[in-house]
């Protein structure tokens, strides 16, 4: 029994020794682990110090630099003072917080940083949250930062990804928590975030997306200016609507999650409309005017270093009329006659640009077809050279002969390939006769039309060649809409302008347009009364009837070879208008012309211009064509003669007297000239021809109207253009003249 008994204590102290070994092991074990745990946390907080003590050794610096560096500001107002457009970075009202509704602090704070209010400048709880997303994802996904670090990035460092600037971020963000509030933290972070659309700031966020001080915005609104915090640019409502409003519902969920609102809250604002889409002309076609505004500020100012107001002559009406006018008539025609884009441009006869569509859909394409384009004008082309014969000693009833070319390289063939013998300047003109204008080009000289092209403000560049008279040569558009205002005004000189005066935010005046005194006379008033006749006739008896409208206007459709370029340009006693419509790619239509869809835009814009009003640079006047044998020629002596008092009286189209007095001119021999025909040589065509008077014809000059707000007169009853005959017709040219005011 004592050997057992002996036996088990022996067992049970070497069990005992055995353990005490085991937890004498692991004592020293975890006396060592947390000796050398120490002394390696000593270590690397030294290294950590170190580090940062590094890094921020250049702080100093940087606080001291400490600026909100921006683009200035360029804010573009309209004619009647509403803004239309910013560019630049905009910076809004500076709120405080407490002056927020708590919704938007509360829309901040679910989706940006939670803990804001009980972290120390970096919330470790979120950063070890964030590591371990990016991990699972495989890539960075969620942030880290809190708005006390994003701050810091803002204020003092650049946004490049380095150790060093999260280091410094970090710095930073303790310096700011030990230095300021929460709610100043908060506050200098809303006012100074980036939003979007060049918006810094709430407040100018709430301003461009929402026409409203952030004072004023809902729980909807709030979230949607919250959610822009991820991705300014691609979160937008003005560039990705859709985008826009599914981060509005993913940051009002989060503001659930959070507690910020109740689910009912959530319910209620999906039923608010949501923001329209766009049209297809996007909705911002006014960007190609206000592009085309900025391009020529360092013209007129140099660089732009401040803040400045642009004050333009956009007419928002017309301009709006234009855009929904352009995208209805692709819409309609677009598929049918394979036509894709369209650009117009409205000038007034000052010069005044008042609106400027570039193409259907800025979003899509930047390029400003108006002033950059180079398009093939077309017979829109030919009124200058019809010009140049009438300054040449040709007059709207001299008579061509109208037939086939079959001689030499260039032979183009009229429109349906018919051709009505003899005729007038006026007939010719008016059904827009191919063969015509080349001859008269060929007899007047290439070299000469493109003087009066460059006279009338035509700058591109045109060969001297026979199919320039059918405006094969590019030219853009706005130029050609200058060269028609000029016409329209007479035949003096247009420059177009779109910016009147840029003040700084001050309201000192930094440039202020000077109108010229006295506007140079570039065409013969005589030659530029008798073209104006002719294109008055385009619209009532020609290729233009679809431009008819309440008011006597003067134009000529385009159509360039193979359908490519679709055109209308014409004008009225205040405006001028070019309308274009063709293919990017330089593709042909299927037949669409010029008096089709750009008449019909044409005709819907020049309506709405009309009716805005404003000052009236040419009337025309009523006259009654002489009876008997009075001959052309009789009345342009008569017309252009002055009284012994150096004045010359007449009527407007009201009733009123008007007396003004004319520069003398010298007049033109009266000739009796034809082209003659160079393949058969007749007597027919020889035989010089007496000219007839009547019908409608423009003459230069006389009142002034200001702010003329007077319905469109009733449309009198008008002699139809004869159809085309063999016989030797008098070519009837109307019952009204065209009265200028220099």
């Amino acid at each position: 029994m004592a050997s057992k008994s002996t036996r088990k204590s022996s067992k049970k102290t070497s069990k005992s020794a055995s353990n005490k070994k085991k937890r004498g092991f692991f004592a020293r074990a975890f006396r060592f682990c947390v000796k050398w745990s120490f002394v390696l946390g000593i270590w690397a907080l030294i290294a950590i110090v170190g580090v940062m003590l590094y890094y921020g050794s250049e702080l100093p610096t940087i606080t001291k630099s400490m600026v909100f560096e921006r683009r200035p500001t360029v804010i573009i107002k309209s004619r009647e003072g509403e803004i239309i457009d910013r560019y630049g970075d905009i910076k809004g009202e500076i709120i405080d917080v407490k002056d927020l509704p708590p919704h938007v602090i509360h829309a901040v704070l679910a989706t940006e940083d939670r803990r804001f209010y009980k972290h120390f400048g970096m919330d470790i709880r979120g950063f070890l949250r964030a590591v371990t997303v990016n991990v699972k994802q495989g890539g960075f996904v969620q942030g880290g930062s809190t708005i006390t670090q994003q701050l810091a990035k803002n204020l003092f460092l650049t946004r490049e990804r380095t150790i060093e600037r999260k280091i410094q971020e970090l710095i930073l963000s303790f310096q700011l928590e030990r230095e300021l509030t929460k709610d100043e933290i908060l506050s200098a972070y809303l006012n100074r975030v980036y939003l979007g659309s060049g918006a810094y700031g709430i407040d100018a966020a709430a301003r461009v997306y929402f026409n409203k001080s952030a004072r004023e915005l809902n729980v909807k609104e709030a979230a949607t200016i919250a959610g822009l915090l991820k991705a300014p640019s691609r979160y937008s409502p003005n560039t990705n609507p859709q985008l826009a409003a599914d981060r509005t519902a993913t940051v009002m969920q989060t503001m659930v999650d959070a507690g910020y609102i109740k689910a009912d809250d959530l319910k209620r604002s999906k039923g608010v409309p949501p923001v329209p889409r766009r049209k297809p002309s996007s909705g911002d076609s006014v960007r190609y005017f206000t592009d085309y505004v900025v391009a020529q500020l360092p013209d007129l100012i140099g660089e732009v270093t401040q803040d400045i107001i642009v004050e333009t002559t956009l007419d928002k009406e017309i301009q709006k009329e234009m855009e929904q006018s352009i995208t209805r008539a692709l819409m309609r025609y677009g598929s049918e006659y394979n036509v894709s884009q369209g650009a117009a441009v409205t000038i007034r006869l000052d010069g005044s640009v008042v609106a400027l569509m570039g193409g259907r859909n800025y979003s899509m394409s930047e390029f400003n077809r108006v002033t950059e384009s180079l398009r093939p004008p077309g017979s829109s082309f030919k009124p200058f050279v019809y010009l140049t014969a009438l300054e040449n000693g040709w007059h709207i009833n001299s008579y061509v002969y109208d037939e086939p070319i079959t001689t030499g390289k260039y032979r183009p063939k009229n429109f349906g390939n018919k051709y009505l013998g003899d005729v007038t300047l006026y007939t010719a003109l008016t059904n827009s006769l191919n063969t015509v204008a080349v001859n008269l080009m060929r007899d007047a000289g290439p070299d000469n039309t493109i003087n009066t092209a460059r006279r009338l403000g035509i700058t591109a560049n045109l060969n001297p060649y026979l199919s320039t008279a059918l405006g094969s040569e590019g030219v853009p558009m706005i130029q050609m809409a200058t060269a028609y205002a000029a016409l329209g005004r007479g035949g003096l000189a247009v420059q177009p302008f779109a910016i009147e005066r840029i003040l700084s935010k001050d309201g000192e005046i930094l440039y202020e347009r000077t109108p010229p005194k006295k506007p140079e006379r570039v065409v013969e008033k005589n030659a530029n009364a008798q073209l104006n006749a002719m294109m008055r006739s385009v619209i009532d008896n020609g290729t233009g009837k679809g431009a008819k409208i309440g008011w006597p206007a003067a134009g000529k459709t385009g159509t360039s070879q193979e359908y490519r370029d679709a055109w209308f340009i014409g004008f009225t006693d205040r405006y001028a208008t070019a309308v274009w419509f063709g293919n990017d790619d330089n593709s042909p239509t299927k037949k669409l012309t010029g008096g089709s869809a750009p008449a019909r835009v044409w005709k819907e814009v020049m309506t709405k211009a009309q009716t805005q009003g404003g000052k009236a640079y040419a009337t025309f006047i009523p006259y009654t064509a002489p009876q008997g044998n009075d001959s052309f020629d009789d009345f342009m002596r008569d017309f252009l003669e002055e009284e012994e008092d150096g004045f010359i009286y007449d009527r407007n189209e009201y009733g009123d007297v008007i007396q003004t007095r004319q520069p003398q001119l010298q007049r033109r021999p009266q000739e009796q000239v034809r082209i003659q025909d160079t393949t058969q040589p007749t007597e027919q065509n020889q035989k010089p021809r007496e000219n007839s008077a009547g019908g409608w014809f423009g003459g230069l000059f006389g009142g002034n109207q200001d702010n003329d707000k007077r319905p469109a007169p009733q449309q009198q009853q008008r002699q139809q253009a004869p159809q085309a005959a063999p016989q030797k017709e008098y070519t009837p040219l109307g019952r009204h003249q065209w009265d200028m005011n220099e």
